[in-house]
């Protein structure tokens, strides 16, 4: 049967043994050497190359083939193990393993041809914002405290003002209190830690009733922090968490 190939369609022999099994449409598993060998024949008849390095993997895949023909007619010998031997094992993993190269080169060649389409924005970053240095060192100021220990003492302190509620009662109605603002609040905690030298962030927060002033005095703690107004230092890790307001330049800096 003759087989209507070019040369310049296959990288080397095993790449025309893929193109000879797909086109029969047969099991890599269960080649048919005799009808894969034939075809195989009839390609090299028709090769035109002065490539001797070419030519000599094609015929070397030729012998091959031929070999494993003869082998298919003889009595199969058998394995230690009591199987039989079947002269194609070799050369399926050849062709199974140069068909995963064959393919992952394709999905890198793919993968190339997409990065030509991407583009990539010059940096247009004005010099003021690239030469900015952080004024406030956050780390410094907190002394290894983080707001997770704030949140801790935060929910600690809410809780105990849902023990203190009447189960009850508090049931019954609610009288509405006037809302206390951030920024009222704010101006009260200074005036406070103007009056003392420390104080501990619990007791702080214990000063305020109702889950809402509690709450706006939590928002204005960290505020101040964050202004650097107050620095917060601990003892020990799970220590009461002292607060103390910043002097001179480090004031609202």
């Amino acid at each position: 049967m003759a087989v209507e190939v070019k040369l310049e369609a296959f990288e080397g022999p095993l790449d025309l043994l893929l193109h000879l099994i797909d086109k029969n449409k047969v099991d890599i598993y269960d080649i048919p050497i005799s009808l894969i060998t034939s075809q195989y024949m009839e390609y090299l008849k028709g090769m035109d190359t002065t490539d001797m390095d070419t030519m000599s993997e094609f015929l070397l895949m030729a012998a091959t083939l031929l070999d494993i023909k003869c082998r298919m007619l003889l009595p199969k010998k058998e394995t230690e193990e009591g199987e039989e031997e079947d002269p194609r094992s070799e050369l399926v993993e050849q062709l199974l393993e140069y068909k995963v190269y064959k393919y992952m080169s394709q999905e890198l060649k793919s993968m190339g041809q997409d990065a030509k389409k991407s583009l990539f924005k010059e940096n247009t970053m004005p010099s003021e914002l690239l030469d900015y240095e952080e004024e406030i060192n956050y780390d410094e100021l907190l002394n290894g405290l983080s707001l997770k220990d704030l949140l801790v003492i935060f929910r600690d302190t809410m809780k105990r003002q849902e023990d203190r509620k009447d189960p009850i009662r508090s049931k019954f109605g609610k009288i509405e209190k006037e809302e206390v603002s951030l920024e009222d609040r704010t101006e009260e905690l200074l005036k406070f830690s103007a009056e003392h030298k420390s104080f501990k962030f619990s007791d702080l927060l214990s000063m305020f009733k109702g889950r809402l002033q509690i709450l706006v005095t939590f928002l204005a703690v960290l505020e101040l922090v964050r202004s650097n107004n107050w620095r917060l230092s601990q003892d020990e890790d799970g220590g009461d968490i002292m607060i103390s307001a910043a002097t001179g330049k480090e004031a609202g800096a």
